[in-house]
């Protein structure tokens, strides 16, 4: 199974779009979206191409490829206008033989299963760290990337994990 995994859109049609069109090249099975959908946040600038009604018109249409957890900026009216669940804290996802759990990473760490991987977005910065039993995993954001990191995304396959930024260049792999 070929996941595509990202965080933080904030609202951004131009990152979304880009993000839309990395998507479909990598021709994944589903889009893993980590949170912060529609809205910047009073601690963001606006990201270019703010605009989360055009946001809304490019996910609905691919709702069914489409698996996300709430952010810390994502409310219940958004789920009103998304073809898509946006209100849960986490989600479990079985791929390749790996336990994975998708949160956001605003809220406490959930539970996790050792040598499992956690999955969050939040910080806008990509990372992988091994600690306490678990990997966590954050793809970085989209659209307000921060400390000199790219706007990006992870493609996980045959457990690899793979950094890209926004026109499909690696920039970091790690194989689990």
């Amino acid at each position: 199974m070929k996941l595509f995994i990202a965080s933080d859109i904030h609202g951004s049609a131009l990152y979304c779009q880009q993000m839309l069109n990395a998507y479909e090249q990598e021709k994944a099975d589903k889009l893993i979206l980590l949170g912060d959908i529609l809205y910047h946040g009073p601690r963001n600038a606006l990201p270019d191409g703010y605009n989360p009604k055009k946001v809304i018109e490019l996910l609905n249409p691919v709702s069914n490829e489409i698996l996300c957890v709430r952010g810390n900026c994502d409310t219940e009216v958004d789920q009103m206008v998304l073809d898509f669940s946006v209100l849960s804290d986490s989600a479990l996802i079985f791929a390749d033989g790996i336990t994975m759990i998708a949160a956001h990473g605003h809220k406490e760490t959930p539970k996790m299963p050792c040598g499992g991987i956690l999955l969050n977005g939040h910080t806008h910065v990509p990372s992988f760290e091994e600690k306490d039993g678990f990997i966590r995993i954050n793809p970085g954001s989209v659209s307000i990337p921060k400390e000199n990191s790219q706007h990006g995304y992870i493609v996980f396959e045959n457990r690899i994990f793979t950094w890209k930024n926004l026109s499909g260049e690696v920039y970091r792999e790690e194989k689990i």
